[in-house]
């Protein structure tokens, strides 16, 4: 389920907990997504209410407009993957129901991308394509031992099986937070891309620390990396422009985000647009101590994370704004 401000707006923390209040009096079982997506296993809900899951999803909707002005786009399917992928396809504030038949999901998925499959990133998509597979029709139709030689062992099984529209992940609740996002609205709708440019990396060093710095004081080690760096860019007639990047590794280095969040603000080629807003949300995330590092030999990044650390340390101390970039200090 895909959240949305009614209004047009960014969507708030209160708004966002109060959904899911909603869904918590339906089922125990929810997953939070923040910041604009939930998962929930409504199986006992729907023997209890004796509906189906189309009508509680309207149920649904009616009430979070009605108490929160929020929008819902609801995803019903029979596991988490799948009803993810029809919340992205569903219209804004309507259902899309996928049956929980074989044939049914074989159609829902045939004609997909396989960069759409679940733990396909760009090399593995890349991979597959280079073999003529690029749709998830043709994934599913290949023989799972060639997907295995091409991709291995462990990957090749898992991208079969959900490419069949099968997903064995279950509804967490309580599970961690894979996803964190910030937003810097501006005093009035701003033209000059100096500006956007600045907010953005406002954005990035706070995304940076968040993520350095999650969970420490917890027992979790050192941190958070993300995966993927998303950036929505709302603009003054209420339009929201988004383009999402995979990180060439996972990261919370605060120079590596910046950098992808300036390479995702050029891709959207803005001429002369009135923005409101920027927001960045840092995806997928994961334990630091569990994700690779390629090793960097060059002597100014090892000093520029150096620098963060000792700037980490320093704001743990004195306070998120004891210290900041020249560009940044008003």
């Amino acid at each position: 389920m895909r959240l949305h401000a009614a209004d047009g707006g960014t969507l708030g923390a209160e708004q966002y907990a109060g959904v899911l209040a909603l869904l918590g009096g339906l089922t125990p079982a929810v997953q939070a997504l923040p910041p604009e997506a939930a998962l929930a296993d409504v199986r006992g809900a729907l023997r209890y209410f004796g509906c189906d899951a189309a009508r509680l999803a309207a149920v649904l909707r009616v009430r979070a407009l009605a108490l929160y002005g929020v929008d819902c786009t609801v995803g019903v399917a029979g596991n988490p993957m799948l009803a993810r992928a029809a919340a992205r396809e569903a219209r804004p504030g309507g259902t899309l129901v996928v049956p929980d038949e074989p044939a049914a999901v074989r159609e829902f998925l045939a004609g997909k991308p396989v960069g759409a499959l679940d733990g396909v990133g760009p090399k593995a998509a890349r991979t597959l394509c280079s073999y003529g597979l690029d749709s998830v029709g043709k994934v599913a139709a290949s023989p799972p031992a060639a997907l295995r030689r091409i991709l291995g062992a462990r990957l090749g099984r898992e991208v079969h099986e959900r490419a069949l529209g099968i997903d064995r992940t279950p509804v967490q609740p309580g599970a961690a937070a894979r996803s964190i996002a910030a937003e810097r609205p501006f005093d009035r709708d701003e033209l000059d891309p100096v500006q956007h440019r600045r907010a953005l990396l406002s954005l990035t060093e706070e995304l940076g620390a968040r993520l350095r710095t999650q969970g420490q004081g917890e027992g979790q080690g050192q941190g958070q990396v993300c995966r993927a760096l998303s950036l929505t860019v709302r603009c003054a007639d209420r339009t929201t422009l988004t383009r999402t990047r995979t990180l060439p590794e996972p990261t919370a280095h605060s120079a590596a985000l910046t950098a992808t969040a300036y390479a995702l603000y050029a891709g959207l080629g803005l001429q002369r647009a009135r923005v409101r807003a920027l927001s960045l949300r840092a995806e997928d995330l994961t334990a630091a101590e569990r994700a690779a590092r390629q090793l960097s030999f060059d002597p100014e990044d090892e000093k520029a994370r150096r620098l963060e650390a000792v700037t980490d340390r320093v704001r743990a101390r004195f306070g998120p704004h004891a210290i900041a970039r020249g560009t940044l200090a008003a």
